[in-house]
């Protein structure tokens, strides 16, 4: 890179010539090398799947935590820097807690997941500040539907059907557009999800390698435990 260019390169509120924001560029770069972690909307809710990518052996798979309760009605799943998101998923809950305070009554998914990226974007507008190198899959139930969020580390959002973020994005998206249908059934989305897991990872899912949160319609979002995993992973 040519001196002239360094500018550009370390500071956050600098736009280069072509008008981009490097060091945004370099957070999403952040999210590519994340764990793949999967989102699909299915007839009565939505479902969250998880590679824990767990490197060693030794490591306890209960301590690695990729999918986080925001509240009774939602939750998200992450990936690149885990820190990052637990700040985030912080935020998500106060301002949840917050509005059902003031309002007596659950905070709308999209009003939420607004807010969240409200506050990434304020970490791309100021000097002394980095953008949060981490991407949100949010799901959730309210009154006027089912939901699936992804955010971005510049603080944008898009709504999907399903979606993927991390390394395995582009096999996944390929087995997702190929294969997803509206209004599957629960076990029909969990299958499809697994299914495009072993299409990233090229490794056979088990209970501990993988994590499954869903969240339905009139019920609380919940993780699948190990035992309902691996019954789902036997029929594979």
């Amino acid at each position: 890179m040519q001196p002239g260019q360094m500018a550009y390169d370390r500071g956050i509120t600098v736009f280069s010539p072509d008008g981009r924001l490097f060091q945004v560029e370099y957070a999403r770069e952040a999210v590519k090398k994340g764990t793949t972690t999967i989102g699909l909307k299915f007839k009565d809710g939505v479902i969250l799947v998880i590679d824990r990518r767990i490197s060693s052996k030794l490591v306890e798979p209960d301590s690695i935590e990729k999918i986080f309760d925001v509240d009774d009605h939602i939750g998200c799943a992450t990936s690149g820097l885990v820190a990052d998101a637990r700040v985030l998923v912080d935020e998500a809950r106060k301002i949840a807690q917050i509005h059902k305070v003031n309002y007596g009554e659950n905070i709308g998914v999209e009003m939420l997941v607004k807010r969240v990226c409200d506050y990434k974007q304020q970490y791309t507008q100021y000097d002394g500040a980095r953008p949060f190198g981490t991407s949100l899959l949010m799901a959730g139930v309210d009154e006027m539907g089912t939901h699936l969020f992804e955010t971005d580390p510049s603080g944008a959002l898009v709504a999907y059907k399903a979606t993927c973020i991390g390394s395995g994005r582009p096999l996944v998206m390929d087995v997702l557009e190929k294969e997803y249908k509206d209004k599957m059934s629960l076990e029909a989305a969990v299958k499809l999800g697994l299914k495009a897991l072993v299409a990233a990872t090229e490794d056979t899912p088990s209970a501990e390698s993988v994590e499954i949160g869903v969240i339905e319609n009139g019920k609380k979002f919940r993780r699948l435990t190990k035992t309902e995993i691996s019954k789902i992973v036997a029929k594979l």
